[in-house]
Formats: structure tokens, sequence, C-alpha cells
């Protein structure tokens, strides 16, 4: 991304790096939690596994996604958000354009950093009222466990 500043070089030993990803709709609207979407989600990060690109937990949100993801050495992720944002742009049943321009990434340096994240993350459909119980919200899940991938 043209506008994303250089990591600072300390963290580039966590090889390789697991990120906490955020993306948003365009002007935040709610395209995104329903059964076209998530089985696309889905689809896309199961497809990942066989170049080494593995996707944890996520959350999909009518305007927005969270999500963690690790990938091999060659992994770029910027590209492979562009390629998410396509693949979900092909079931969304409205006009054009679908993205906010970018997205938010952190790296995840510990196991208590990603599960902090996740609870966080988790809990976004009963902070926006949309379900009393996390666990009721249907589109978010886990596609790979990465828990035993962090130190």
């Amino acid at each position: 991304m043209p506008n994303t500043p250089q990591r600072v070089p300390v963290f580039q030993r966590y090889d390789p790096p697991l990120y906490f990803v955020t993306f948003n709709t365009h002007r935040r609207t709610r395209l995104l939690a329903n059964e076209a979407v998530h089985a696309a989600f889905v689809d896309f990060a199961q497809r990942g596994e066989n170049r080494g690109i593995v996707v944890g937990r996520y959350v999909l949100m009518p305007d927005h996604v969270h999500l963690f993801v690790q990938g091999s050495v060659e992994f770029v992720l910027g590209q492979w958000i562009r390629l998410l944002k396509r693949r979900l742009s092909k079931v969304i049943k409205h006009p054009m354009p679908h993205w906010q321009e970018g997205f938010f990434d952190h790296i995840i340096r510990h196991s208590e950093s990603y599960t902090g994240k996740w609870e966080y993350v988790a809990a976004n459909p009963v902070r926006a009222g949309l379900v009393s119980n996390e666990e009721d919200w249907p589109w978010r899940g886990e596609i790979t466990g990465l828990e035993a991938r962090i130190v």
C-alpha cells in the first residue's frame, strides 16, 4: 500500500508474522453479514491453505471484517486483502464500490495478544446490539487454529 508506513525493523523477527486485520465497506454500507458473503469468505480462506496462507478466527460484521491471517515467506498481505475483497465483491448484490480503501493491520506478538484481540472482536456483534450472546452471531468462526503457532 502506498500510504502504509514501513514496519519498525525490530518486528521483522516474527517469521512468519501473524496479522490481525480489519477492513471496511465503502461508507460503512451494511453488505457483509449474510450467507453468500460468509460462504465466499470461508471458501477463499480454505483455498489459501494450499498456498501456505492460514486464516484463524474471524468475524464478519455488517460493514467490516476482522480476521487473523498468517502466510508463507512469499505472502504479501496487501495483495491477499485485494484478492479477498475482489472475491467477496463477486457475491455482494449491491452497486460498486464495495470497499473503503486500504485496511488496518497489527502484528500479533504473543498468544495473550491473540486471545485479547479475539475476545474484543468476538464481542463486536453484542456491542453493536445485533445479538445478546456472541456465540449466536452466525458470521464468525475459525478456519485454522493459530494458537499453537504463536510463541
